[in-house]
């Protein structure tokens, strides 16, 4: 018998072992954190604790309680409001009207009027202390220096060198170098002075047309012989019509804006 050769069984073919290409994807980074207010508030709160540990949630709320408190006497004293809401009270009074616009119009006006009026001051306040603070570029003390320079070179630009100069001499002060080194003790009596001192001087100004109206209608009830008739009411409707053919409201506001020094 013819030996009947073994025929081996076919092997399977070899994988082929394609080369896995791995596509190393990198995640995408995280963008920048810009610092802004609230980063620059919770790293202060964080500042004042002493050790660097936060503070409590109680004390935070005293601190910001605080700084609430004090936050109205800032912005009366130390910008461009006092100015603003005593101009406004003049104007009313000048038309004879006793609460229109009431006082919370006319705080308001003077709050949004006070922020254009400050818009370049609150921005290098903001450029030159609250985001670098934020960032952790900046000591606190730091950051409240430049804000106190920021607000000190606005109320120089107003304060009239008369009034420095009379607060100078009630502290026996001397004369300094230059507007820079005037303490804030002396400048800020000065700068609320020389306010209201510019105050007046406008509300004189818008108050002298609406007198000349009041004379005349006064006058003229006098010489009809309309004693028992109060002039207020008959020259009220002849100063609102004045007020609005010149459009007052403009240029009120107009002039209370460029009468600041920026």
């Amino acid at each position: 018998m013819a030996a009947q050769a073994a025929v081996p069984a076919p092997t399977a073919p070899a994988a082929q072992e394609a080369p896995a290409q791995q596509t190393q994807q990198t995640a995408p980074a995280a963008p920048a954190n810009t610092p802004n207010a609230s980063q620059a508030l919770t790293r202060a709160l964080d500042d004042v604790s002493g050790d660097g540990a936060p503070l409590t949630l109680s004390l935070q709320i005293l601190i910001l309680m605080g700084l609430l408190t004090i936050l109205p006497s800032l912005v009366l004293m130390m910008t461009s409001f006092t100015r603003i809401i005593i101009v406004l009270s003049i104007l009313r009074q000048a038309l004879g009207l006793q609460q229109t616009p009431p006082n919370q119009v006319l705080i308001g006006l003077s709050l949004f009027l006070s922020l254009f009026v400050m818009a370049p001051s609150i921005e290098q306040i903001n450029t030159r202390a609250i985001e670098p603070y934020g960032a952790d570029q900046v000591t606190l003390e730091q950051a409240v220096a430049t804000s106190g320079e920021v607000f000190h070179a606005f109320m120089v630009k107003q304060t009239r060198q008369t009034d420095l100069k009379l607060f100078m001499d009630l502290a026996k002060v001397d004369a300094v170098a230059s507007p820079q080194d005037i303490p804030f003790s002396i400048l800020l009596p000065a700068f609320v002075t020389s306010e209201l001192k510019t105050a007046f001087q406008i509300g004189f100004m818008i108050f002298l047309p609406f007198l000349i109206i009041d004379l005349v209608v006064a006058s003229t009830l006098m010489a009809l012989g309309m004693m028992m008739l109060s002039p207020t009411i008959i020259s009220m409707p002849f100063k609102l019509l004045l007020f609005v053919l010149v459009d007052g409201w403009a240029l009120t506001m107009g002039s209370l804006a460029g009468s600041f020094v920026t």
